[in-house]
């Protein structure tokens, strides 16, 4: 009796084999049996989404993201019930969008990079109290691209980056390129712009840095193992640039074909270029941030400065060929050379973010392929600028990704249809900015439909014959500084006697440009034309300003708009020291002035002391 529990265990172990191999494959034949999916701890999954890894295409696959990092990326894997689905059909998923130039002073910047798909923005100069506070994560609010920085850039006195109404350290000689480079690494820079460019390209003739100070400045960056992005903008100092030891140039040129000693160049020393496309179609053409602002695929998020910024070019004509840049671009990526997706945002033509979307179709146009075209913008600028946990989709990067409808690797114009955005695993609120876009269009076509302010119809603001400063309709004039913003420019405004022409008296604009405290300082006068200060004016009946003036050097011109934002459009007036009549039309800073809060006269675009006279100031 003690055996029998022993047979009946072995008689059910020889049933259960025999029952398994009548169910399993015959001998000689493969399992039928389908693998069994892997579960991972995710709270995003895209499911079956065609993908852009940022190297290479993927199609029908799955992407997990648990909090703020891509955790696992396959056809086979599969996140937990409770994670938020978002089905791939008809969509590509993309890394978020790298800008390898741009410029950012404020926070919104950043914001309105992300509505369009670009989580990371690559600056090119700002101050570095800006760059350090916007390297920091957003703490509340929308998510917003990331930001690299190489804070202020290496220039000689009088030379280009010195224009913008602050102070900044320049450099006269290869001696003070190591001190100023270890106060930039000390800032907090995250690589070394330099500037070597005398403006003749433009018609231009500004001073710039000698090739001994350019070289030094190269390598003391190199000493402190950063990148030295050299600035250029005619082929021959691209070609130095790259002798004295670039890593990188930005911006391409305009003012000729890519001759072979340039490609080859490039080529050899593995430099990189920030094309910067958008900006010079700008320059070349005028009319391609116009048309990207219609493309209904952008223009529903655009706010209403920012399709007046794309809608105006530079101004001025210049002698300038668009075919130069897309023939270099073409070389360059034929030659095997980086071409790295940029805008230069938000210089006149382009605006942060939706013109990344115009870049990568001229960097098709120029000849890359799509694929090539939004490697440039993800993967490529990602590794040049080493940045390790973005730029591609694969386990434990972070999760910054953009959604589109369509197919991207056909038509790049598919990268306009976004359908997600997220930063850091956070989803950016697309519905709330196209609302608020709405609610912004509403307000200024209202605005459209107003009627000119009560008293314009004589046209004239001021002629100060009464010996006070106040004008013949509006709220008026006011002094104007950065106070506002913390800055700690000043101003005096007053009327006084013996103005042009026999006229009695005119007003005098006394003040100081505060270079050191933020960028684009500012002081002057401002007039408001609507009924309380910075309230809307409708001024498109009389759109020419006309003013008489006299001064101890070049002033500016600001017109303040709701269509244009926080950023006023800005023109330079050369007066001198005899008076003379001057004359702006308002429609070259804003195509149409239905919505004018303010018309500002100030002082010279540098830091430093400055007096004005004005007189005689009409709309017409």
């Amino acid at each position: 009796m003690t055996g029998t529990p022993i047979l009946a265990a072995m008689r059910r172990q020889t049933l259960l084999a025999m029952l398994l191999l009548a169910c399993g494959p015959k001998p000689g034949t493969a399992s039928t049996t389908a693998p069994q999916p892997t579960f991972v701890t995710a709270t995003l999954v895209f499911e079956g989404v065609r993908l852009f890894d940022g190297e290479r295409w993927h199609d029908e696959t799955n992407v997990l993201v648990d909090g703020s990092t891509i955790v696992a990326v396959g056809p086979d894997i599969t996140a937990p019930p409770s994670a938020q689905r978002i089905a791939g059909e008809g969509m590509t998923l993309l890394p978020g969008l790298i800008d390898a130039h741009t410029h950012v002073q404020v926070p919104d910047q950043l914001s309105r990079a992300a509505v369009f798909g670009v989580t990371t923005e690559i600056d090119m100069f700002t101050l570095p109290a800006t760059a350090e506070a916007l390297r920091k994560p957003a703490a509340a609010g929308a998510p917003r691209a990331a930001l690299r920085s190489a804070g202020i850039l290496a220039t000689a006195p009088g030379g280009h980056g010195t224009e913008y109404g602050f102070s900044i350290p320049t450099l006269t000689g290869p001696e003070q390129a190591k001190p100023w480079v270890d106060a930039r690494v000390a800032e907090g820079s995250d690589f070394i712009k330099i500037v070597y460019d005398d403006g003749h390209a433009f018609g231009g003739d500004i001073p710039t840095l000698d090739v001994p100070t350019l070289t030094a400045v190269i390598e003391a960056a190199h000493a402190h193992q950063l990148l030295a992005v050299v600035h250029v903008s005619a082929q021959k100092d691209a070609l130095t640039a790259i002798e004295a030891g670039a890593d990188g140039l930005a911006h391409l040129f305009l003012d000729q074909d890519p001759g072979d000693a340039f490609v080859s160049a490039a080529a050899e020393h593995d430099v990189f270029v920030t094309d910067t496309l958008a900006v010079l179609f700008s320059v070349c053409d005028g009319t391609r941030g116009g048309a990207l602002a219609e493309d209904p695929r952008i223009k529903a998020q655009l706010l209403p400065a920012e399709h007046g910024a794309l809608s105006r070019g530079f101004p001025g004509e210049l002698e300038a060929s668009c075919e130069h840049a897309l023939a270099t671009t073409r070389k360059l990526s034929e030659a095997g050379v980086t071409v790295l997706a940029s805008t230069d945002a938000p210089n006149p033509g382009t605006v942060h973010g939706a013109s990344l979307h115009d870049e990568l179709a001229l960097l098709v146009e120029a000849g890359l392929t799509p694929t090539q075209a939004l490697q440039a913008a993800t993967a490529k600028p990602a590794a040049v600028f080493g940045l390790d946990d973005r730029g591609r989709i694969a386990e434990g990067m972070r999760a910054d990704l953009l959604l589109v409808e369509g197919d991207p690797s056909t038509d790049i114009l598919a990268t306009r249809h976004v359908q997600g955005v997220w930063t850091g695993g956070n989803a950016v609120d697309l519905e709330t900015a196209e609302q608020q876009a709405a609610t912004q269009w509403k307000a200024l076509n209202d605005a459209r439909r107003a009627p000119p302010p009560a008293g314009m119809a004589a046209g004239l603001i001021a002629d100060f014959e009464s010996g006070e400063a106040r004008a013949e309709f509006g709220a008026g004039w006011q002094g104007s500084t950065d106070a506002m913003r913390g800055g700690a420019s000043t101003v005096e405004l007053d009327v006084i006697e013996d103005g042009p022409d026999g006229s009695p008296m005119t007003m005098r604009i006394r003040g100081t440009i505060d270079g050191d405290s933020l960028p684009n300082a500012w002081a002057g006068a401002m007039f408001f034309p609507g009924p309380s200060p910075m309230s809307p004016a409708n001024l498109t009946s009389k759109p020419t300003l006309e003013f008489q003036a006299q001064g101890d050097g070049p002033m500016v011109v600001m017109i303040f708009a709701e269509q244009l934002g926080f950023m006023p459009a800005m023109t330079r007036v050369e007066i001198g020291a005899e008076w003379g009549e001057y004359s702006v039309d308002l429609r070259t800073l804003v195509a149409d002035p239905y919505d004018v809060t303010g018309i500002f006269f100030g002082g010279p675009p540098k830091a430093g002391a400055f007096t004005i006279l004005l007189d005689d100031v009409q709309l017409k």
